[in-house]
């Protein structure tokens, strides 16, 4: 078991400003919390972080019909908590995620015990781990180079008969590594080198460890107050500064990415707007980066007219949006289905957490990998609409999954 100690400094300027962590080159300290990868659930974000440790109750119940107070996950997850209360919980919470495909079992659970910290901006503060680059003994895509080039092309003349507008097509890329992986070291590398965003690393019950960096939000909810901020057209990042800002500013001005973007918006509208007594939604998407990636992003918040709507219901009911499968839904959960050889399982699904109040964050599984010994399987996907091309396509998959690959030492260039 590998355990991060803590090593919390509060100066008379910190103490203005909130914690700062240090950390030490083999211990390594996160937010606040001891971090155990095979027995710990651990979220970081803007808005709270969280670390549960142990399982007192698993929920498998399929997240399909959610949304519905009545459905049965809801029931299952208010039972759960009930008995959980009754075992002398104060506060539970439900922590882990739900699949892509909600007709699957959910990797849901009652932890033991959890805590929370209000202000996280100390994980900042983590240094990259001194340690040689991971040996890569196999590297898979599935699909390879051509197939999903050639899924693209037949989704692209989809569109072009008026069958749907957009879906997002994935590849996954199953990687052997000399050695075992510490997943620990990972988690720490992806913080470091994407400090903003949503960090999460999920223990499963087969023993591999779910662990990621997204960037996006699917939905906050604390009390009435709403947020969730969908990301849909991307674009590679530059090493020149200038060739940097001048990719970004193409994609802000990109009629294909701007449509794509659009799409998803209208939709997460029109399910939010019956539920608010207002809605905020800009008129134009703005730019959000990330290490590898920029992505066209808009920041949407709401009042809920009842305050008492649960978070989980609300992830059920945006889940899966059209920036991870497409538009309308069912169509492009059908052409998924017939174009893409693998189980996207909990890549692209949801990760986060929900208290008994019903409050809570949930970020959609993107930038993440799943670790167990030395194996490694990685996953991205794009946004195909009818002005999309095969080669652009395969690329940005390619640079998307460099967030993880440069976590690992990888070079995506390379694979």
């Amino acid at each position: 078991m590998i355990i991060i100690r803590i090593n919390i400094i509060i100066g008379e300027a910190q103490q203005r400003s909130g914690l700062v962590a240090t950390l030490t080159t083999e211990n390594q300290t996160f937010s606040g919390f001891e971090y155990a990868e095979q027995s710990t659930f651990l979220y970081r974000s803007e808005f709270r972080s969280l670390s549960a440790d142990g399982v007192f109750e698993r929920i498998e119940t399929p997240a399909f019909g959610g949304e519905q107070e009545g459905s049965a996950l809801a029931q299952h997850i208010r039972q759960a908590l009930a008995r959980a209360k009754a075992a002398g919980q104060a506060a539970p919470v439900v922590v882990g995620a739900i699949p892509f495909d909600t007709r699957r079992p959910s990797c849901l659970y009652i932890p033991e015990e959890s805590r929370f910290v209000a202000n996280d901006s100390f994980i900042r503060a983590a240094r990259p781990m001194l340690q040689q680059p991971h040996r890569l003994v196999a590297c898979t895509s599935i699909p390879d180079e051509p197939r999903f080039k050639h899924a693209v092309a037949e989704a692209v003349s989809r569109f072009k008969q008026g069958k749907l507008d957009k879906a997002v097509l994935s590849r996954i890329l199953d990687i052997e590594l000399e050695q075992p992986v510490a997943g620990h070291r990972i988690l720490n590398n992806l913080m470091v080198q994407n400090p903003t965003g949503y960090h999460f690393s999920l223990p499963l019950a087969d023993g591999s460890v779910l662990i990621g960096a997204s960037p996006e939000l699917l939905i906050r909810k604390q009390g009435g107050e709403i947020h969730t901020n969908p990301l849909a057209g991307s674009a590679r990042r530059q090493d020149d500064p200038q060739q940097d800002r001048l990719g970004s500013e193409r994609l802000m001005r990109s009629t294909k990415d701007k449509y794509e973007h659009k799409l998803v918006i209208d939709d997460i509208r029109r399910h939010l707007a019956p539920l608010c007594a207002t809605l905020s939604v800009p008129s134009g998407p703005s730019l959000l980066s990330t290490g590898t990636m920029w992505h066209l992003s808009t920041r949407i918040r709401g009042e809920l007219l009842n305050p008492n709507l649960n978070v989980m219901q609300l992830a059920c009911l945006l889940h899966p949006t059209p920036a991870l499968c497409g538009f309308p839904t069912e169509s492009a959960r059908q052409l998924i289905a017939a174009l893409e050889p693998h189980d996207r399982g909990l890549f692209s699904g949801i990760v986060g957490w929900c208290d008994a109040n019903g409050d809570g964050e949930w970020a959609i599984v993107i930038r993440s990998g799943l670790l167990r010994g030395n194996r490694v399987r990685l996953f991205a996907g794009a946004g195909i609409v009818a002005a999309s091309t095969p080669q652009s396509e395969w690329m940005e998959t390619t640079a998307k999954l460099g967030t993880m690959l440069n976590a690992f030492g990888l070079n995506s260039g390379a694979l």
